[in-house]
């Protein structure tokens, strides 16, 4: 008998909340965003959380992104850091708009962004630093701020993993000029596909929805001569109502996750060999996933063989988040970004080359991490039993 003797629990996503915004959208007109009394209410409910005064609700986490970057009117050749450890979402719009993804290492024990490391990569043509917040533990914020002010560049917050986390006691996104969010369907809120991009800044707020909407301004007659190339990244308002139901259950669902995944770092206290992701004094992890590492040589055994042996006593583990640093990805090792060739690199406007790009930290965290799914749903009582798993298979392999 496995010691996780039950299935992995799964919370009701949906329920009556969206059920009535979408009953009362279907009486509606209309079914398309601009003045939607949907996305006006997806509006009013993202800032009772997030309280920016310019937003724009967008098809996709992605979508949100490419406007962030877009927002920020890039040249040809102008830099944007990121980390390494991220979705492509995160790096498909600095280059569609023919910007470069520089690629920074990350922190050991949160996997999020080093701020020494970002201030080594700095260069005269950097734009941006986007900092993402890998499964919901907040990065360094503050720092990253600051380094950003001193070099005169923006910050962008990639918050879609991390609804509900908190940096210093503040939802994640505030220390930004630009943050971003995600409705995606594995995400902790979801209307299946979405997402929200928002700003405090008077500069950049009014041009959010025009970068989201073929660079029409709908406040203005004559709107369809766009001054810009921009995407169609519009939400609709049945995505809205969902959306905006979700974000009713947002408290809840954070708080839950947190306390399962500090619970969970609790029980896995002084373990030899497995090493809890650490989050910031002050700060509060929201968990879309729970993330640890391995020390393997202390193990003595594989990453493959401790997942195996975790999965047979009952509990869910994967090998690893993504395969490989985004870097390594087969489109930039062979810099495929527009037909097989790469524009700016063509015109001479970067000598970035990614097959030289190394960060160390990035590379071991995903060559010996192991992901846990973790959700509001999971008990103490079940959560003691991936915790006693964990511990017998880490005994059992060390010996």
């Amino acid at each position: 008998m496995p010691i996780v003797d039950e299935p992995l629990p799964r919370p009701r996503r949906w329920g009556a909340p969206e059920l009535a915004r979408l009953t009362a959208m279907v009486d509606q007109d209309s079914l398309f965003y601009w003045q939607g009394p949907q996305t006006s209410a997806l509006a009013a409910e993202f800032r009772r959380h997030y309280p920016f005064p310019h937003l724009f609700a967008t098809s996709s986490g992605s979508a949100a992104l490419h406007v962030a970057i877009a927002a920020l009117r890039l040249r040809p050749g102008d830099e944007v850091i990121v980390p390494p450890i991220t979705d492509m979402g995160s790096v498909i719009g600095i280059l569609y708009q023919q910007g470069v993804p520089v690629f920074a290492d990350v922190d050991p024990a949160t996997y999020n962004l080093d701020t020494a490391a970002v201030r080594r990569v700095l260069t005269a043509r950097t734009r941006a630093i986007m900092v993402v917040h890998l499964a919901g533990n907040p990065a360094d914020t503050t720092a990253l701020a600051t380094l950003a002010r001193e070099h005169g560049v923006a910050l962008i917050e990639d918050c879609a993993q991390a609804w509900g986390a908190l940096h210093q006691g503040r939802p994640v996104g505030l220390e930004a000029d630009i943050a971003c969010y995600s409705f995606n369907d594995y995400k902790h809120l979801s209307c299946g596909d979405g997402g929200i991009v928002a700003t405090a800044r008077p500069d950049i707020g009014p041009t959010l929805a025009p970068w989201g909407d073929k660079h029409y301004d709908r406040t203005t007659p004559g709107y369809r001569d766009p001054a810009e190339l921009a995407p169609n990244y519009r939400m609709s308002e049945p995505q809205a109502a969902v959306a905006a139901a979700q974000l009713t259950r947002l408290a809840d669902i954070a708080a839950r996750r947190h306390h399962a995944g500090t619970f969970l770092t609790t029980l896995l206290a002084d373990l030899p060999g497995v090493l809890p992701p650490h989050v910031a004094p002050g700060n509060t992890h929201s968990y879309w996933f729970y993330f640890l590492r391995l020390d393997l040589a202390r193990l003595g055994c594989t990453r493959a063989a401790w997942v195996e042996a975790l999965r047979t006593e009952g509990a869910m583990a994967t090998a690893g988040y993504i395969p490989t640093p985004v870097y390594r990805y087969r489109v930039f090792q062979n810099h495929n970004f527009f037909g097989g060739a790469w524009p700016v690199r063509d015109a001479g406007l970067t000598t970035m080359d990614y097959r030289q790009v190394h960060c160390p930290h990035a590379e071991a965290i995903l060559t010996d991490g192991v992901v846990l799914p973790l959700n509001e749903a999971m008990s103490d009582a079940y959560l003691a039993k991936v915790a006693q798993a964990i511990r017998t298979v880490t005994a059992r392999l060390s010996r």
